[in-house]
């Protein structure tokens, strides 16, 4: 079977971000799939290179995080057009796989459907139009009207439907009752990321002396409301606990959040760059616990944290601030732990044992690393997908995960 991929934001673990739709590709790959990957870059003419098997078309089409809503919608629908323009000159798919955010790659999957008659799979990453119209990045009745529309005509002339949390599996079912909605989460790498003892000399590098450092890993804008990170952190120095707190990324807000923090005088904070996947594995490294930041909006309690499961298979305390599946998620396994984002005081009554219980941390520490390994496993996702693939009817269904849901 020969794989048409779609996806506007594809990044390999050298690029670092969002790397899950590189290990599916690859793994379809090595299961004897042949995939061409349709993407972009911000370089000025197209090319096309083989990555590990996967043939990847980067179509120049210019995205920055700190562009505006204008600037946004004009790389979405840029993207649309060449999307099209390259798909027709790829001899021989069978399928095509097209993976949001945007919702607008859907259009490049239903043109696909009905110029190419190829039939389209559809992995929801996040609940378009519903997240951005709840951030406020959208307005307008009957721009939001024209989304809500779009979602369910995408959803619905899709031959199968992957979700990445039980929750957008219930919201898509809400909206096509009679599809076939899969759920595939993000993946914990339990190859590359390992529960490791703190180097020195990282700890050095990245000013990790204190006895307990707390990291948020991954994009720094609306949606992610770090705002809510800076509160834990001088709430943490009100109380005179030794925490570092370390922001890791990029995105709109960077520039607001570290005004935020010198404005707040946060000597315990320390901001660093967006990092590729060999740098996100050196600040785990150093890092006693992870903080899962999201603003706090029903709709982002449905979210599948890429960074939630570098944490698990890192082995660390796994925070998390939205009442969803992530919540029941941490809880569960006794990985981590939910701190209503809205009383970090809260917050300071959770962290204190593990900041006076070593042996506590550690037991949750094995217990994310456990979790990773028996549930969230890169190997794990990508027999999930092979199986959708190969048309395998239904997956199996436990406690902790519903992997299909049936008409």
């Amino acid at each position: 079977m020969k794989i048409i991929y779609v996806h506007q934001y594809f990044k390999t673990p050298q690029e670092g971000g969002a790397i899950r739709s590189y290990y599916l590709a690859k793994g379809l790959v090595d299961n004897g799939f042949e995939v061409e990957m349709v993407t972009t870059h911000n370089e000025p003419s197209y090319r096309h290179v083989v990555i590990e098997g996967i043939k990847v078309h980067y179509l120049p089409v210019p995205y920055d995080n700190s562009m505006g809503f204008v600037k946004r919608v004009l790389a979405y629908m840029g993207f649309v057009r060449k999307a099209k323009r390259r798909i027709r000159k790829i001899k021989n798919a069978d399928i095509v796989y097209a993976t949001s955010t945007p919702l607008t790659v859907g259009l490049v999957a239903l043109w696909a459907k009905k110029k190419l008659r190829l039939p389209y799979y559809f992995e929801v990453r996040d609940l378009w139009p519903t997240a951005p119209i709840e951030v406020g990045a959208v307005k307008g009745a009957i721009f939001k009207k024209w989304l809500y529309g779009l979602e369910a005509k995408i959803y619905r002339k899709a031959e199968k439907i992957i979700a990445l949390s039980p929750g957008m599996r219930d919201w898509i079912k809400k909206v096509v009752p009679k599809k076939e909605v899969y759920m595939i989460p993000n993946m914990a790498d339990c190859v590359f990321f390992n529960k490791e003892i703190k180097d020195p000399k990282l700890v050095d590098f990245y000013h990790a002396s204190q006895p307990f450092v707390i990291t948020y890993l991954g994009s720094i804008g609306m949606s992610n409301h770090l705002e809510f990170f800076l509160d834990i952190a001088q709430e943490s120095k009100k109380q005179g606990l030794n925490i570092n707190f370390k922001i890791v990324g990029t995105g709109s807000q960077v520039s607001r959040i570290k005004m935020l923090s010198y404005m707040k005088k946060l000597q315990n904070v320390e901001f660093f760059p967006h990092q590729n996947k060999e740098g996100v594995k050196d600040i785990l490294n150093v890092t006693d616990a992870t903080y899962v930041c999201f603003a706090n909006l029903p709709v982002l309690a449905t979210n599948s944290p890429n960074k939630l499961f570098d944490s698990l298979a890192s082995g660390k305390l796994t925070i998390v601030n939205t009442p969803g599946w992530t919540k029941d998620l941490v809880e569960n396994h006794q990985c981590g732990f939910y701190a209503n984002p809205l009383d970090p005081t809260i917050f300071i009554e959770k962290v204190r044992p593990f900041l006076e219980q070593r042996e506590l941390l550690e037991l949750y520490k094995n217990n994310a690393r456990t979790t990773a390994e028996k549930h969230y496993s890169r190997k794990l996702q990508i027999e999930k997908l092979v199986k959708i693939f190969n048309n395998e009817q239904r997956l199996k269904v436990s406690d902790s995960e519903v992997y299909i849901l049936t008409a």
